[in-house]
């Protein structure tokens, strides 16, 4: 079926997969970008170094790199989990375009899902810890911006997790009960 065929029968779909493309690239482009400061951070300490010192900020970069260098791997860590939660979620979305979402490829793919969100509040408290020794040894309040940084378990995140736990199972007796019927008829 082709795309505008599909998108006239069911515009919603469209819709979501066009969300889901646009933030998986945006995803991507966050995570190559990270990447590059991290490679900028290994090859330009001394450049990198002077410019902070030149700026008047009172810490010493060296002491601070590796844990910016850590917190640099976190974060590309977390948006590939989560590029790969959203690549999971379209998986689903072209099930349901195709008419047949109660499949049990689909109750394994909310249960990858349910695991990642999992492994992504898991990964954000070292994250947030990180970030939050960076601030207070770099005395960042002397700068112009503000840095806020929550080191909590995030109560959205969890429920994700519960829900998406939830319909996989739902899914996987979906799909049973379809082929029951199927055996039966």
């Amino acid at each position: 079926m082709n795309l505008a065929t599909h998108a006239a029968r069911d515009p919603l779909l469209l819709i979501a997969k066009i969300i889901l493309y646009v933030l998986m690239a945006g995803l991507v482009l966050g995570a190559l970008g990270v990447s590059a400061g991290g490679v900028g951070m290994a090859f330009f300490t001394e450049e990198i170094a002077a410019e902070f010192a030149s700026s008047h900020v009172s810490f010493d970069f060296a002491e601070v790199r590796l844990a910016m260098v850590g917190a640099l791997v976190l974060i590309v860590v977390l948006l590939a989990m989560i590029t790969a939660m959203l690549w999971l979620l379209k998986r689903i979305i072209d099930t349901v375009g195709e008419g047949d979402p109660f499949v049990p490829i689909n109750a394994t793919r909310m249960t990858i899902m349910a695991w990642l969100s999992l492994a992504v509040q898991i990964v954000a408290l070292p994250l947030a810890g990180l970030a939050t020794w960076i601030h207070n040894v770099t005395e960042m309040d002397d700068m112009e911006t503000a840095i806020n940084f929550d080191s909590g378990f995030d109560g959205n995140g969890i429920l994700l997790m519960l829900v998406l736990f939830i319909l996989a199972r739902v899914f996987r007796k979906g799909a049973e009960m379809r082929e029951e019927l199927e055996g039966t008829v």
